[in-house]
């Protein structure tokens, strides 16, 4: 059986709302899939509980390594740093990842007015994610702007 490990903030009931519904739209479209999520980890990730640095680390990284497939979700005012961790991880091992932005601001790229105020500080309509991180899913998958389009994905690394 194949795995994925899906890679989100896990912080704030929105993030948790979130990836409960996505993780579970995943598990629908692909039963035949293991689906590794960090937040359903209670272990290491109940927040009310103890877990160090060190133990964190093992705990994910070894479920990481152990996938066929990663999932990363790079919405937030910058890319969540555990996410971009394991996005590193997952391209040194040469796991495949798929990324999802699905930041808003992204549309409109052809207005004109949008790019003219591209010229003035501070005035960017565009939002803008880590390219160094970018690349690294590109060089080794995709990133898609809907999680429709994201999951459709999967199966291509099946």
């Amino acid at each position: 059986m194949k795995k994925l490990y899906y890679a989100s903030p896990i912080f704030s009931e929105m993030e948790y709302t979130y990836n409960d519904f996505l993780v579970k739209k995943i598990r629908e479209e692909y039963p035949e899939l293991t689906v590794y999520s960090p937040q359903e980890q209670g272990e290491i990730n109940d927040k009310e509980s103890y877990a160090d640095s060190i133990a964190i680390a093992k705990y994910d990284t070894e479920a990481l390594l152990s996938s066929d497939i990663m999932i990363a979700v790079l919405d937030g005012v910058t890319i969540d740093a555990g996410v971009a961790s394991e996005i590193g991880v997952a391209y040194q091992a040469g796991i495949p990842i798929i990324g999802l932005f699905t930041d808003s601001r992204q549309q409109g790229a052809t207005n004109k007015q949008k790019l003219e105020a591209l010229q003035s500080t501070a005035e960017s309509q565009f939002a803008y994610v880590n390219l160094y991180t970018v690349g690294l899913i590109k060089m080794n998958g995709q990133v898609y702007n809907t999680s429709k389009e994201m999951i459709q994905a999967i199966q291509s690394y099946l």
